[in-house]
Protein backbone atom coordinates (compact mmCIF):
# COMPACT_ATOMS: atom_id res chain seq x y z
CA UNK A 1 0.00 0.00 0.00
CA UNK A 2 1.67 3.26 -0.89
CA UNK A 3 0.92 6.48 1.22
CA UNK A 4 0.66 9.99 -0.48
CA UNK A 5 4.74 10.38 0.01
CA UNK A 6 5.36 7.53 -2.74
CA UNK A 7 3.49 9.97 -5.84
CA UNK A 8 3.71 13.03 -7.06
CA UNK A 9 1.27 15.17 -6.72
CA UNK A 10 2.18 18.81 -7.57
CA UNK A 11 -0.77 20.44 -9.55
CA UNK A 12 -2.65 17.01 -9.17
CA UNK A 13 -6.34 17.22 -8.18
CA UNK A 14 -6.20 15.27 -5.04
CA UNK A 15 -8.78 13.98 -3.37
CA UNK A 16 -8.40 13.61 0.86
CA UNK A 17 -11.58 11.44 1.87
CA UNK A 18 -10.71 12.68 5.90
CA UNK A 19 -12.76 12.34 9.03
CA UNK A 20 -14.01 15.48 10.59
CA UNK A 21 -17.05 14.08 12.14
CA UNK A 22 -16.81 16.49 15.18
CA UNK A 23 -19.10 17.44 17.91
CA UNK A 24 -21.54 20.02 17.26
CA UNK A 25 -23.29 22.43 20.02
CA UNK A 26 -26.34 22.95 19.80
CA UNK A 27 -25.52 26.32 17.88
CA UNK A 28 -23.26 24.22 15.42
CA UNK A 29 -19.78 25.73 17.36
CA UNK A 30 -17.45 22.66 17.13
CA UNK A 31 -16.81 21.83 20.61
CA UNK A 32 -14.03 19.29 19.58
CA UNK A 33 -11.44 20.15 16.86
CA UNK A 34 -9.14 16.87 17.71
CA UNK A 35 -10.23 15.12 14.51
CA UNK A 36 -9.85 18.22 12.32
CA UNK A 37 -6.48 18.63 13.70
CA UNK A 38 -5.13 14.86 13.57
CA UNK A 39 -5.32 15.24 9.92
CA UNK A 40 -3.45 18.79 9.53
CA UNK A 41 0.02 16.73 8.65
CA UNK A 42 -1.33 15.27 5.47
CA UNK A 43 -3.47 18.42 4.41
CA UNK A 44 -0.14 20.47 4.88
CA UNK A 45 2.20 18.11 3.18
CA UNK A 46 -0.89 18.47 0.42
CA UNK A 47 -0.32 22.08 -0.38
CA UNK A 48 3.30 21.92 0.37
CA UNK A 49 3.82 20.04 -2.70
CA UNK A 50 0.90 21.91 -4.77
CA UNK A 51 -1.77 19.93 -4.80
CA UNK A 52 -5.40 20.92 -5.48
CA UNK A 53 -7.16 20.26 -2.62
CA UNK A 54 -10.52 18.49 -2.06
CA UNK A 55 -11.26 17.16 0.89
CA UNK A 56 -14.32 14.80 1.44
CA UNK A 57 -16.19 13.77 5.06
CA UNK A 58 -19.40 12.70 6.38
CA UNK A 59 -20.83 14.48 9.20
CA UNK A 60 -23.39 12.95 11.95
CA UNK A 61 -26.04 11.07 10.73
CA UNK A 62 -28.68 12.49 8.55
CA UNK A 63 -29.75 9.48 6.95
CA UNK A 64 -29.03 10.37 3.56
CA UNK A 65 -31.17 13.58 3.42
CA UNK A 66 -30.02 16.88 3.20
CA UNK A 67 -30.02 18.32 7.06
CA UNK A 68 -28.38 22.23 7.47
CA UNK A 69 -27.70 21.50 10.84
CA UNK A 70 -25.44 18.82 9.45
CA UNK A 71 -23.50 21.26 7.02
CA UNK A 72 -19.69 20.98 7.22
CA UNK A 73 -19.64 24.85 7.23
CA UNK A 74 -18.44 25.27 10.88
CA UNK A 75 -15.83 22.69 10.29
CA UNK A 76 -14.39 24.63 6.79
CA UNK A 77 -14.35 27.77 8.92
CA UNK A 78 -11.94 25.92 11.51
CA UNK A 79 -10.16 24.32 8.82
CA UNK A 80 -9.27 27.83 7.54
CA UNK A 81 -8.19 29.05 10.88
CA UNK A 82 -6.08 26.10 11.32
CA UNK A 83 -4.25 26.22 7.78
CA UNK A 84 -4.56 29.91 7.64
CA UNK A 85 -5.84 29.26 4.05
CA UNK A 86 -9.32 30.20 3.02
CA UNK A 87 -11.55 26.84 2.48
CA UNK A 88 -14.12 27.06 -0.20
CA UNK A 89 -17.16 24.34 0.86
CA UNK A 90 -19.11 23.22 -2.01
CA UNK A 91 -22.84 23.10 -2.11
CA UNK A 92 -22.95 19.30 -2.48
CA UNK A 93 -20.27 16.48 -2.81
CA UNK A 94 -21.10 15.41 -6.24
CA UNK A 95 -22.82 17.22 -9.44
CA UNK A 96 -22.38 19.96 -12.44
CA UNK A 97 -21.63 22.81 -9.25
CA UNK A 98 -18.32 20.77 -8.17
CA UNK A 99 -17.16 20.11 -10.81
CA UNK A 100 -16.94 23.46 -12.06
CA UNK A 101 -15.28 24.25 -8.97
CA UNK A 102 -12.75 21.72 -8.72
CA UNK A 103 -12.00 22.45 -12.28
CA UNK A 104 -11.47 26.49 -11.07
CA UNK A 105 -9.40 24.88 -8.63
CA UNK A 106 -5.69 26.64 -8.55
CA UNK A 107 -2.39 24.41 -7.04
CA UNK A 108 -2.31 25.61 -2.89
CA UNK A 109 -6.18 25.81 -2.89
CA UNK A 110 -8.54 23.94 -0.69
CA UNK A 111 -12.19 22.61 -1.69
CA UNK A 112 -14.17 20.76 1.13
CA UNK A 113 -17.14 18.69 -0.34
CA UNK A 114 -20.45 19.05 1.45
CA UNK A 115 -21.48 16.20 3.75
CA UNK A 116 -21.05 12.38 2.18
CA UNK A 117 -24.43 11.70 4.21
CA UNK A 118 -26.30 13.92 2.50
CA UNK A 119 -26.18 10.88 0.08
CA UNK A 120 -27.90 7.67 1.16
CA UNK A 121 -25.88 6.29 -1.48
CA UNK A 122 -22.54 7.01 0.51
CA UNK A 123 -23.17 4.48 3.17
CA UNK A 124 -25.14 2.02 0.18
CA UNK A 125 -21.19 1.57 -1.22
CA UNK A 126 -22.84 2.63 -4.55
CA UNK A 127 -20.50 2.47 -7.30
CA UNK A 128 -22.24 4.94 -9.19
CA UNK A 129 -21.61 7.60 -6.37
CA UNK A 130 -17.93 6.24 -5.65
CA UNK A 131 -17.74 7.32 -9.87
CA UNK A 132 -18.60 10.69 -9.32
CA UNK A 133 -16.16 11.11 -6.60
CA UNK A 134 -13.48 9.84 -8.59
CA UNK A 135 -14.28 11.70 -11.48
CA UNK A 136 -12.98 14.77 -9.40
CA UNK A 137 -9.64 13.53 -9.06
CA UNK A 138 -6.47 12.25 -10.08
CA UNK A 139 -5.40 11.16 -6.69
CA UNK A 140 -7.02 9.39 -4.25
CA UNK A 141 -6.04 9.32 -0.55
CA UNK A 142 -7.40 7.88 2.53
CA UNK A 143 -6.62 9.78 5.90
CA UNK A 144 -10.11 8.25 7.07
CA UNK A 145 -9.13 5.62 9.42
CA UNK A 146 -12.62 6.12 12.00
CA UNK A 147 -14.27 4.94 8.51
CA UNK A 148 -12.27 2.44 7.44
CA UNK A 149 -14.41 -0.77 8.95
CA UNK A 150 -17.12 0.33 6.84
CA UNK A 151 -17.57 -0.35 3.31
CA UNK A 152 -18.86 3.46 2.25
CA UNK A 153 -18.80 3.77 -1.53
CA UNK A 154 -15.89 7.09 -0.34
CA UNK A 155 -13.56 4.50 1.25
CA UNK A 156 -14.07 1.83 -0.75
CA UNK A 157 -15.97 1.74 -4.10
CA UNK A 158 -14.17 4.73 -4.92
CA UNK A 159 -10.76 2.86 -5.47
CA UNK A 160 -12.09 0.94 -8.29
CA UNK A 161 -12.18 4.20 -10.41
CA UNK A 162 -9.86 6.78 -8.70
CA UNK A 163 -6.88 6.72 -10.98
CA UNK A 164 -4.34 6.40 -7.99
CA UNK A 165 -5.40 5.49 -4.65
CA UNK A 166 -2.91 5.86 -1.29
CA UNK A 167 -3.14 6.05 2.11
CA UNK A 168 -2.68 9.33 4.09
CA UNK A 169 -0.45 10.16 6.68
CA UNK A 170 -2.90 9.38 9.65
CA UNK A 171 -4.13 5.88 8.07
CA UNK A 172 -0.37 5.39 8.17
CA UNK A 173 0.21 6.15 11.08
CA UNK A 174 -2.85 4.54 12.81
CA UNK A 175 -1.83 0.83 11.55
CA UNK A 176 1.93 1.30 12.41
CA UNK A 177 1.16 1.65 15.52
CA UNK A 178 -1.48 -0.85 15.70
CA UNK A 179 0.99 -3.25 14.48
CA UNK A 180 3.61 -2.32 16.07
CA UNK A 181 1.59 -3.29 19.67
CA UNK A 182 0.07 -6.70 17.99
CA UNK A 183 2.31 -7.97 15.47
CA UNK A 184 5.57 -7.93 17.44
CA UNK A 185 5.26 -6.68 20.57
CA UNK A 186 7.36 -5.37 23.63
CA UNK A 187 6.28 -7.82 26.59
CA UNK A 188 4.39 -8.43 28.34
CA UNK A 189 2.32 -7.27 26.27
CA UNK A 190 -1.08 -6.09 28.37
CA UNK A 191 -5.03 -5.68 27.03
CA UNK A 192 -7.12 -3.36 29.02
CA UNK A 193 -10.47 -3.64 28.09
CA UNK A 194 -13.57 -1.99 29.48
CA UNK A 195 -16.87 -1.08 28.41
CA UNK A 196 -20.44 -1.85 28.57
CA UNK A 197 -21.20 -4.63 26.87
CA UNK A 198 -19.05 -8.09 26.43
CA UNK A 199 -21.42 -8.73 23.06
CA UNK A 200 -19.57 -5.39 21.61
CA UNK A 201 -16.52 -7.15 22.79
CA UNK A 202 -16.38 -10.82 22.47
CA UNK A 203 -14.88 -10.92 18.85
CA UNK A 204 -11.92 -8.63 20.34
CA UNK A 205 -11.55 -11.04 23.75
CA UNK A 206 -11.26 -14.16 21.78
CA UNK A 207 -8.60 -12.73 19.30
CA UNK A 208 -6.41 -10.87 22.35
CA UNK A 209 -6.14 -14.05 24.10
CA UNK A 210 -3.96 -15.47 20.87
CA UNK A 211 -1.62 -12.61 21.62
CA UNK A 212 -1.43 -11.01 24.87
CA UNK A 213 0.23 -11.80 27.97
CA UNK A 214 -2.06 -10.56 30.33
CA UNK A 215 -5.81 -9.63 29.84
CA UNK A 216 -7.55 -6.51 32.42
CA UNK A 217 -11.70 -6.52 32.38
CA UNK A 218 -12.87 -3.64 33.37
CA UNK A 219 -16.58 -1.50 33.39
CA UNK A 220 -19.64 -2.73 33.21
CA UNK A 221 -18.85 -5.91 30.89
CA UNK A 222 -16.98 -6.45 33.83
CA UNK A 223 -20.32 -7.94 35.79
CA UNK A 224 -20.96 -10.81 33.81
CA UNK A 225 -17.78 -12.22 33.79
CA UNK A 226 -18.21 -11.98 37.96
CA UNK A 227 -21.93 -13.24 37.51
CA UNK A 228 -20.73 -16.67 36.11
CA UNK A 229 -18.17 -16.87 39.05
CA UNK A 230 -20.74 -16.90 41.79
CA UNK A 231 -21.27 -13.00 43.06
CA UNK A 232 -24.59 -12.00 42.64
CA UNK A 233 -23.53 -8.20 41.40
CA UNK A 234 -26.79 -6.78 42.96
CA UNK A 235 -28.40 -5.00 40.32
CA UNK A 236 -26.21 -4.97 38.10
CA UNK A 237 -26.06 -4.46 34.34
CA UNK A 238 -25.53 -8.35 33.20
CA UNK A 239 -26.10 -9.69 29.96
CA UNK A 240 -27.20 -13.01 31.04
CA UNK A 241 -27.19 -14.85 27.30
CA UNK A 242 -23.56 -14.25 27.19
CA UNK A 243 -22.84 -15.78 31.02
CA UNK A 244 -21.46 -18.65 28.94
CA UNK A 245 -19.25 -16.81 26.77
CA UNK A 246 -17.35 -15.18 29.61
CA UNK A 247 -17.07 -18.33 31.42
CA UNK A 248 -15.62 -19.74 28.16
CA UNK A 249 -13.32 -16.65 28.00
CA UNK A 250 -11.89 -17.28 31.54
CA UNK A 251 -11.20 -21.07 30.61
CA UNK A 252 -9.59 -20.14 27.62
CA UNK A 253 -7.21 -17.87 29.49
CA UNK A 254 -6.54 -20.39 31.90
CA UNK A 255 -5.64 -22.74 28.61
CA UNK A 256 -3.30 -20.52 27.06
CA UNK A 257 -1.95 -19.49 30.48
CA UNK A 258 -3.12 -15.45 29.86
CA UNK A 259 -2.99 -13.57 33.13
CA UNK A 260 -6.89 -12.69 33.63
CA UNK A 261 -7.70 -9.82 35.87
CA UNK A 262 -11.14 -8.68 37.11
CA UNK A 263 -12.90 -6.53 39.41
CA UNK A 264 -12.42 -6.90 43.38
CA UNK A 265 -14.36 -4.00 44.49
CA UNK A 266 -16.45 -1.66 43.00
CA UNK A 267 -18.08 1.42 43.12
CA UNK A 268 -22.21 1.04 43.62
CA UNK A 269 -25.26 3.03 43.74
CA UNK A 270 -28.92 2.95 43.30
CA UNK A 271 -29.19 4.99 40.20
CA UNK A 272 -26.83 6.61 37.46
CA UNK A 273 -26.53 10.09 38.68
CA UNK A 274 -24.01 12.64 39.72
CA UNK A 275 -25.90 13.23 42.91
CA UNK A 276 -26.39 9.40 43.57
CA UNK A 277 -24.81 8.24 47.30
CA UNK A 278 -22.00 5.73 46.41
CA UNK A 279 -20.71 2.44 48.34
CA UNK A 280 -17.53 1.36 47.91
CA UNK A 281 -17.90 -2.68 48.04
CA UNK A 282 -16.21 -6.16 47.15
CA UNK A 283 -17.84 -7.43 44.25
CA UNK A 284 -18.73 -10.58 46.42
CA UNK A 285 -21.39 -8.00 48.62
CA UNK A 286 -22.70 -5.94 45.94
CA UNK A 287 -26.88 -6.19 47.32
CA UNK A 288 -30.03 -5.95 45.67
CA UNK A 289 -31.07 -2.57 44.56
CA UNK A 290 -27.46 -1.21 43.86
CA UNK A 291 -25.75 -1.14 40.83
CA UNK A 292 -21.76 -1.49 40.20
CA UNK A 293 -21.00 1.96 38.28
CA UNK A 294 -17.07 1.87 38.10
CA UNK A 295 -14.02 -0.47 39.42
CA UNK A 296 -13.29 0.31 43.13
CA UNK A 297 -9.86 1.99 44.63
CA UNK A 298 -8.35 -1.66 45.52
CA UNK A 299 -8.90 -2.85 41.60
CA UNK A 300 -7.15 0.28 40.73
CA UNK A 301 -4.49 -0.33 42.19
CA UNK A 302 -4.45 -3.96 41.49
CA UNK A 303 -4.76 -2.64 38.31
CA UNK A 304 -1.79 -0.55 38.02
CA UNK A 305 0.46 -3.60 39.47
CA UNK A 306 -0.64 -5.60 37.20
CA UNK A 307 0.93 -2.74 34.52
CA UNK A 308 3.61 -2.72 36.30
CA UNK A 309 6.19 -4.45 34.20
CA UNK A 310 4.50 -4.39 31.04
CA UNK A 311 6.13 -3.24 27.42
CA UNK A 312 3.19 -2.67 26.01
CA UNK A 313 -0.27 -1.99 26.65
CA UNK A 314 -3.16 -1.85 24.41
CA UNK A 315 -6.63 0.09 26.01
CA UNK A 316 -10.09 0.14 24.74
CA UNK A 317 -13.21 1.34 26.78
CA UNK A 318 -13.73 3.10 29.98
CA UNK A 319 -13.32 1.49 33.83
CA UNK A 320 -16.87 2.72 34.63
CA UNK A 321 -19.69 4.94 33.59
CA UNK A 322 -16.62 7.78 33.75
CA UNK A 323 -18.45 10.87 32.27
CA UNK A 324 -20.38 10.89 35.95
CA UNK A 325 -18.17 12.46 38.50
CA UNK A 326 -19.53 10.05 41.35
CA UNK A 327 -18.11 7.08 38.76
CA UNK A 328 -14.85 8.72 37.23
CA UNK A 329 -11.99 7.46 39.60
CA UNK A 330 -11.71 4.21 38.25
CA UNK A 331 -11.37 5.19 34.43
CA UNK A 332 -8.67 8.36 35.92
CA UNK A 333 -6.66 6.30 37.93
CA UNK A 334 -5.97 3.77 34.51
CA UNK A 335 -5.22 6.68 32.68
CA UNK A 336 -2.57 7.88 35.66
CA UNK A 337 -1.37 4.21 35.08
CA UNK A 338 -1.09 4.16 31.57
CA UNK A 339 0.64 7.45 31.67
CA UNK A 340 2.83 6.70 33.79
CA UNK A 341 3.98 3.36 32.19
CA UNK A 342 7.43 2.98 30.37
CA UNK A 343 5.62 0.82 28.10
CA UNK A 344 4.03 1.66 24.36
CA UNK A 345 0.93 2.36 25.09
CA UNK A 346 -1.51 2.66 22.66
CA UNK A 347 -5.40 4.03 23.39
CA UNK A 348 -8.41 3.61 21.05
CA UNK A 349 -12.21 4.44 21.44
CA UNK A 350 -13.95 7.50 21.30
CA UNK A 351 -14.86 7.53 25.25
CA UNK A 352 -11.42 5.97 25.81
CA UNK A 353 -9.11 8.82 24.01
CA UNK A 354 -11.93 11.47 25.26
CA UNK A 355 -11.18 10.42 29.58
CA UNK A 356 -7.52 10.33 28.18
CA UNK A 357 -7.77 13.94 26.76
CA UNK A 358 -9.60 15.13 29.80
CA UNK A 359 -7.52 14.25 31.86
CA UNK A 360 -4.79 16.36 30.77
CA UNK A 361 -2.27 13.39 30.23
CA UNK A 362 -2.70 12.85 26.65
CA UNK A 363 1.12 13.61 25.85
CA UNK A 364 2.04 10.88 27.96
CA UNK A 365 0.39 8.28 25.83
CA UNK A 366 2.46 7.20 22.77
CA UNK A 367 -0.54 7.32 20.72
CA UNK A 368 -4.34 7.76 20.90
CA UNK A 369 -6.11 6.26 18.05
CA UNK A 370 -9.05 8.34 15.91
CA UNK A 371 -10.99 5.49 15.41
CA UNK A 372 -13.30 3.36 17.96
CA UNK A 373 -15.23 0.51 15.81
CA UNK A 374 -12.10 0.24 13.24
CA UNK A 375 -9.63 0.29 16.36
CA UNK A 376 -12.13 -2.70 17.43
CA UNK A 377 -12.21 -4.57 14.40
CA UNK A 378 -8.35 -4.57 14.65
CA UNK A 379 -8.67 -6.18 18.14
CA UNK A 380 -11.11 -7.98 16.22
CA UNK A 381 -8.23 -9.79 14.29
CA UNK A 382 -10.03 -8.49 11.26
CA UNK A 383 -9.06 -6.58 7.84
CA UNK A 384 -10.65 -3.39 7.26
CA UNK A 385 -12.29 -3.60 3.95
CA UNK A 386 -11.20 0.35 2.93
CA UNK A 387 -6.99 -0.58 3.99
CA UNK A 388 -8.22 -3.86 1.82
CA UNK A 389 -9.57 -1.90 -0.85
CA UNK A 390 -6.39 0.26 -0.97
CA UNK A 391 -4.19 -2.73 -0.86
CA UNK A 392 -5.87 -4.16 -4.00
CA UNK A 393 -6.21 -0.88 -5.62
CA UNK A 394 -2.01 -0.75 -5.35
CA UNK A 395 -1.96 -4.30 -6.91
CA UNK A 396 -3.64 -3.13 -9.78
CA UNK A 397 -1.99 -0.37 -10.67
Amino acid sequence: MKTIRDIDISGKRTLIRVDFNVPLDEKGRITDDARIRRVLPTVEYALEKGAKLILASHLGRPKGQVVPAMSLAPVAQRLGELTGKPVQLAPDAVGPEVEKMVSDLQPGDILLLENLRFHAEEQANDEGFARQLAGLCDVYVNDAFAVSHRANASVVAITRFAPVCVAGLLLEKELEYFHRAMTNPRRPLAAVIGGAKVSSKLAALHNLLRTVDKLIIGGAMANTFLRGMGCDMGSSKIEEDLIGDAAEIVAEAQRRKVRLYLPVDAVAARELSDQAPVRTLPVQEIPEGLMALDIGPATAMLYAEALEDAGTIVWNGPMGVFEMMPFSKGTAHMVKTVAASAALTIVGGGDTGAAVHQSGLAEKISYISTGGGAFLKLLEGHELPAVAALEKAAETA
